[in-house]
């Protein structure tokens, strides 16, 4: 797997395997476990999708060496603010049955973020996190966060698939060296986009699927991506992405496909910050 630098210095692999929605945790460990057989070494999950226990037996029944395994995890709103987010990190550390993260984030830009901010950092100093960052944050949220703390977010994970290209927080995370990261490349099936004709058309070309194209049309963007499978074939073919490389007139046709809006919420609407706290507290 290719890797970028961090503005930290630390290494990240460009193409990793997402656990979002695998709540089965029999599953969650056998795919994880796959996905690590096949040369994946970056592990993406978080608190809220309640995997982390299955995903930490899967990196400790594997052969690979524990420091090979990039593994990220998230801070859920309920346990934001200073003492909760120090809680919170030691909890997922357990879970997973690691000794330190390579990336811990922030899950969405709601709550105490300042005071969560503050516990990271603390957890970067002290190594028990090699980088911190955060996630669903706007180009504003991202920059007041940096300016006012001492340790510069290292990674925004952001929605990014060809209906929602991000062409202006994109170019402006990779300005200010913070590194831009896509969850749901392919923005979980809406519109049909594993048959889009103009994708389909390019991979033709190449021998590639619809799939593959969308990863390599982000890697060759410079964004990491996180896609999610539970089956073995796709899991496989998510991986093959290193042996073709899009012209720049194809990454332009992709570019047209663009709808500059989520295909999923907002997270600058009122009603989708009110929807999450109520999701929150009725779960408290």
């Amino acid at each position: 797997m290719e890797k970028i630098t961090l503005n930290n210095g630390v290494e990240m692999p460009l193409l990793g395997f997402g656990a979002f929605q695998i709540t089965d945790l029999t599953l969650a460990e056998q795919v994880v476990e796959d996905a690590i057989r096949l040369g994946y070494r970056l592990i993406d999950t978080a608190s809220s999708y309640g995997n982390e226990e299955a995903i930490g037996q899967a990196i400790k029944n594997s052969e690979v060496d524990r420091a090979d395994i990039f593994v990220t995890t998230k801070l859920w709103v309920s346990d934001t603010g200073y003492e909760a987010t120090k809680r919170a990190i030691l909890t997922s550390l357990k879970k997973l049955q690691l000794d330190y993260l390579y990336l811990y984030l922030i899950h969405q830009p709601y709550g105490d973020v300042y005071g969560s901010w503050r516990a990271m950092e603390e957890a970067y100093q002290a190594g028990t996190i090699r980088a911190i960052g955060v996630s669903n944050f706007t180009a504003d949220r991202v920059l007041d966060l940096e300016l006012y703390n001492k340790v510069c977010p290292a990674i925004d994970q952001i929605e990014v698939n060809p209906w929602t290209q991000q062409k202006d927080d994109v170019p402006f995370l990779q300005e200010r060296n913070i590194q831009p990261e896509a969850w749901a490349p392919f923005a979980e099936g809406k519109q049909q986009i594993f048959t889009n004709s103009l994708i389909a058309e390019i991979g033709q070309k190449y021998h590639k699927t619809v799939g593959q194209v969308i990863l390599r049309w982000l890697l060759q963007r410079k964004i990491v991506v996180i896609p999610k499978s539970v089956h073995h074939d796709r899991i496989v073919e998510n991986s093959q992405v290193f042996d073709f490389e899009l012209t720049q007139a194809e990454m332009a046709q992709i570019k047209t496909l663009d709808e500059n809006k989520s295909q999923f919420f907002d997270h600058r609407d009122p009603a989708a910050v009110q929807n999450i706290h109520d999701l929150v507290r009725n779960v408290d």
